[in-house]
């Protein structure tokens, strides 16, 4: 039985972004360093740029100036007629999509990373937006595979109602990167170091698939969003774990604890996220299930 594969164009334009929220600082200080020095992001025949995406929240040590960037990339902000009214974000999304993009187009960036933090324990998290990109797919289970024995958690935010228009939005691949847990507006060497790595084996994948390896069938867990719950009073640090219905989620200040409902096992992701409460989000539910790949190759021509 012949094997079904998947021929790709070599990857040419990549990008490496951090500094979306101002006071997640590993991807701050991790992109600053390689605008001064990028040899090691360096792979031969990639154009490879670190950028800061959004500076004057990074100078103020903020998530936002005005409102979320990580939340514009729509197609109503990203056409709305340039004034001093637009939120500041709003405009800098525009700057980022004329500088990228624009998305949705063949000249827009082959790959985006976006570099975050998050408050929750979540460890090591690259983000998925699409189930059916297996390109993704393929460079997933390669920076999982690389980081091992070190665990690497896939979220995948594929939602009609849930997933939002992200920065890295405006790439044929987006991936968010996502590590903790960090606190805001602080450094932690451990934390910055697992998001280096990440950053490292996604480069050495996209070489080698340049390069003209061919990479086989592959599977991968992930976790799906399906709903986010609003005022937790659960315990901390039990992102991934699972929790099934009739667990104590909530406790009230009179004492009394309310379960999880539903009829199925969830996985909770984000939980206590401090950035996430003006959301009116405590924690994401999530349903593990696995994604397939099919063999990938470069199309070289």
């Amino acid at each position: 039985m012949a094997t079904c594969h998947i021929a790709k164009d070599p990857i040419k334009k990549v990008a490496i972004f951090g500094g979306t929220h101002g006071n997640e600082l590993s991807g701050v200080f991790l992109v600053k360093h390689w605008m001064e020095n990028g040899t090691e992001i360096q792979r031969t025949g990639l154009e490879i740029k670190p950028f800061l995406t959004n500076p004057r929240a990074v100078e103020k040590c903020t998530r936002y100036i005005d409102c979320d960037l990580n939340r514009v990339f729509d197609p109503e902000n990203l056409g709305k007629k340039r004034s001093e009214d637009l939120p500041y974000e709003v405009t800098r999304a525009q700057e980022i999509n004329h500088l990228f993009g624009p998305k949705d187009s063949e000249d827009s960036y082959d790959i985006i990373f976006d570099l975050h933090n998050t408050t929750s324990n979540m460890g090591c998290t690259l983000i998925l937006e699409d189930s059916r990109n297996d390109f993704l797919i393929q460079m997933f289970h390669y920076i999982k595979t690389s980081l091992a024995p070190l665990p690497c958690y896939i979220y995948l935010i594929e939602h009609p109602s849930l997933q939002y228009a992200t920065t890295r939005s405006i790439a044929k691949h987006p991936v968010g990167i996502e590590v903790g847990p960090q606190s805001q507006g602080v450094l932690r060497a451990d934390i910055l170091n697992q998001m280096r790595k990440m950053i490292k084996h996604a480069l050495d994948f996209i070489h080698h698939f340049n390069e003209g390896k061919e990479f086989p069938p592959c599977a991968i867990d992930v976790y799906k969003i399906m709903e986010k719950v609003d005022y937790p009073r659960n315990e901390k640090d039990q992102d991934w774990k699972p929790l099934s219905p009739g667990d104590p989620v909530f406790l009230t200040l009179d004492g009394k604890t309310i379960p999880l409902g539903g009829d199925c096992t969830v996985y909770p992701v984000f939980i206590n996220e401090a950035a996430y409460y003006e959301k009116k989000e405590a924690f994401a539910k999530t349903a593990k299930l696995i994604l397939s790949a099919k063999s990938i190759r470069p199309c070289l021509h």
